[in-house]
């Protein structure tokens, strides 16, 4: 994050991840999901690399700035709020961060006009730059317009959607759901995992190569009930294409389940317990609460980690859900989402 006069990095907080770039030849998708239909998907667990672009540049909060004069001034308070996405400026669209730094290295009057997005109302807001430097200024406002990061696949449906996370990726300084304009899913190294313990959740750490070798497929939406978008690149992504039938919310008992998840250069199923259903979907990610009792993935990540979000939960031979979230006083312990929620956003 900097302030709109300079490059404004964006960076995914539910997990933490390396970066680099490069170039390369587009790799064009192998295989079909001829195996799966009706209520039969591809089963995940697989971590993949996550970049999103905001639809709009993303406000996270005002400050003051000093003025040529020797003044504090803070031109954008009580005019743009916390979560507002900037979408034109003088009524010229902007797309990126890009484009406004732009557009702020080109004012010479004494206002400019925002025109900003908040929720579904779009207004007009007119702010008074400040003059920093000789014929230089800057409007006191904090932005972002990319998120980054891991994340894990649930499924995959004969269509060659997928859905990913089990929740929403929510701005980190503002905990808004990010509205997307469009993203994309790359490969991804997982180099470390770092175990966590009660009141300290645990996370996977990666490397994700940003480039167009890379690309398995591309996001199209972020909803509280996970990420969704196509996969191009099934084969490199499904190695092992294991269908699974999808349970009724109605289906799923308290007792023991599994999750798939990769761990140590490994995908394979761990041993949970559903320990609690809430069918009253007040929390549309959290319907499910599980424990981790598998030894094996106790000892190697101390329970549920950042990370794992979006491993597919298992029980009776079909997926009835995915781990969103972990409890922060008891790494063991977590929120599943139904698999019913996810499909309902698939398509």
């Amino acid at each position: 994050m900097l302030l709109v006069s300079a490059v404004i990095a964006g960076a995914a907080g539910w997990i933490c991840a390396q970066i680099q770039s490069g170039k390369s030849l587009f790799q064009q998708a192998e295989a079909s999901t001829e195996t799966v239909s009706g209520n039969t998907v591809l089963l995940g667990g697989m971590p993949v690399g996550i970049y999103m672009e905001t639809d709009g540049v993303m406000v996270l909060s005002t400050e003051q700035i000093q003025g040529i004069d020797g003044k504090e001034y803070e031109p954008a308070a009580n005019l743009v709020r916390s979560g507002d996405y900037i979408t034109a400026v003088d009524h010229q669209e902007i797309s990126g961060k890009k484009d406004l730094l732009e557009a702020v290295e080109e004012i010479s009057d004494d206002s400019v006009v925002l025109t900003v997005r908040r929720g579904d109302e779009m207004m007009d807001v007119k702010i008074s730059p400040v003059e920093y430097a000789p014929s230089q200024y800057r409007l006191g406002i904090w932005v972002r317009d990319n998120v980054q990061g891991l994340g894990t696949v649930t499924f995959l449906t004969d269509k060659s959607r997928f859905g990913a996370l089990g929740h929403g990726i929510h701005d980190t300084d503002t905990n808004v759901l990010m509205s997307i304009s469009d993203g994309t899913v790359y490969r991804t190294s997982i180099q470390d995992i770092i175990r966590g313990t009660d009141g300290a959740p645990g996370s996977m750490e990666g490397i994700i190569v940003y480039n167009n070798y890379n690309v398995l497929g591309t996001i199209d939406k972020n909803t509280e009930a996970g990420i969704y978008g196509s996969i191009e690149q099934i084969d490199e992504l499904f190695e092992e294409q294991i269908p699974i039938e999808t349970a009724a919310k109605e289906e799923i008992v308290t007792g023991p389940a599994t999750i798939r998840c990769y761990i140590e250069n490994e995908l394979k199923e761990y041993e949970i317990q559903v320990t609690d259903i809430d069918m009253s979907g007040s929390e549309i990610n959290k319907g499910l609460v599980i424990r981790v009792t598998d030894p094996e993935l106790l000892e190697k990540t101390g329970g549920i980690i950042q990370g794992m979000s979006g491993s597919p939960i298992i029980q009776n031979g079909k997926l009835i859900g995915a781990v969103t979230h972990v409890f922060v006083q008891d790494s063991t312990m977590g929120y599943g989402i139904f698999i019913e929620n996810m499909m309902s956003q698939v398509e």
